[in-house]
């Protein structure tokens, strides 16, 4: 089968692998339907995370079970199915909490980018699309419940977004624009996207955004204060980039009692205790668990409430992915989707 192989910094490659196989009885394989690049993909992409050579890539995807070992009960061959980045058994304690990352027995989804897929913990991952002929709008807005719009869900969801909220989105990726949406469905009145690119910009007020702050550092955080009841700050933050730069504008706008929900994977961080303590700040995020998430949002997108799907901005298939990948490297693309079978 083809799969794309990572080779070293700005090296992605599409090279021949085996098919996997069932390992164990919990497990299955899966036949991609659609695949993406994630904005994460970019940090190892870059160089700035380390990761091995040689290595399988991709953590998003649908596809079609194409076998399963002899204890998975909930899924067949034929299923079509979304398969979560965080891979969980289901069981655990923290599974029941609906903290499917955090899952005793877990692991990561790491073949996506591929024409089969390997999956453990079957029964505890996958998620059953109901049966139907789907656009390819909609597949594409399917897509992103593997991680990118349940990853935006959980920033508004740990940011704690209330009814009747000014909100703000620090970080116009993918992720960030899927925080819109939700801090939308969350029932928000004014949400602030901070963003400089015109693109990004248009497609976050066809989501919800009902202000645009271009400027970034402190005349950025001047300007979003000001959007504010007397310059207070916003009731609450989404961080969806994962840098200093951008925990810092996130607690700098924060109201006092505001909560930061942060969701960027974290690279040289610092957290600024002393506003988390005399402004009462709070910070909490982490990996989304998309699994948990999955059941309302795919109501959502089946009813056509939410199209998420929109934020695919450049497509290809799996020999030139290496293309999808330069063109998010560039932001020549907001997020670049993977057409690799047919349901």
């Amino acid at each position: 089968m083809k799969a794309a192989i990572y080779r070293g910094a700005k090296q992605i490659t599409v090279e021949e692998r085996d098919k996997p196989v069932i390992q164990a009885p919990t497990d299955a394989v899966i036949r991609v339907v659609r695949a993406c690049v994630c904005g994460s993909d970019l940090w190892f992409y870059r160089g700035i995370e380390e990761r091995p050579a040689g290595s399988q890539v991709g953590h998003e995807g649908i596809g079609v079970v194409e076998e399963v070992g002899d204890g998975v009960k909930n899924f067949r061959p034929g299923d079509f199915v979304i398969v979560p980045f965080g891979l969980s058994d289901g069981t655990c304690a923290n599974c029941r909490a609906g903290r499917q990352t955090n899952c005793l027995h877990g692991t990561w989804y790491g073949t996506g980018q591929s024409e089969y897929s390997y999956v453990p913990l079957a029964d505890g991952s996958l998620y059953k699309i109901p049966e139907g002929n789907y656009t390819d709008d909609q597949l594409k807005s399917l897509l992103t419940l593997s991680d990118v719009m349940g990853t935006g869900y959980h920033a508004a969801k740990m940011a704690q977004v209330k009814p009747g909220q000014t909100v703000a989105v620090v970080g116009d990726g993918a992720v960030g624009l899927c925080a819109v949406i939700s801090a939308k469905l969350l029932g928000a009145k004014r949400i602030v996207l901070m963003s400089r690119h015109e693109d990004r910009q248009a497609l976050g007020r066809e989501f919800g955004a009902t202000d645009i702050v271009a400027e970034r550092g402190p005349e950025g955080e001047a300007k979003v204060r000001a959007l504010t009841e007397e310059g207070v700050g916003v009731d609450a933050v989404m961080e969806c980039v994962g840098n200093d730069a951008a925990m810092q504008t996130a607690f700098n706008i924060a109201r006092p009692g505001a909560i930061v929900g942060t969701v960027g994977v974290p690279h040289d961080i610092h957290v600024p205790f002393d506003k988390i303590f005399f402004a009462t700040v709070g910070v909490h995020g982490g990996p989304a668990p998309t699994r948990a998430y999955v059941p309302e949002l795919l109501d959502a997108v089946l009813s056509g409430k939410i199209n998420p799907g929109r934020v695919f901005t450049f497509e290809t298939d799996l020999d030139h992915i290496a293309e999808a990948y330069d063109k998010m490297d560039k932001r020549e693309a907001i997020k670049a989707l993977i057409r690799v079978s047919e349901p």
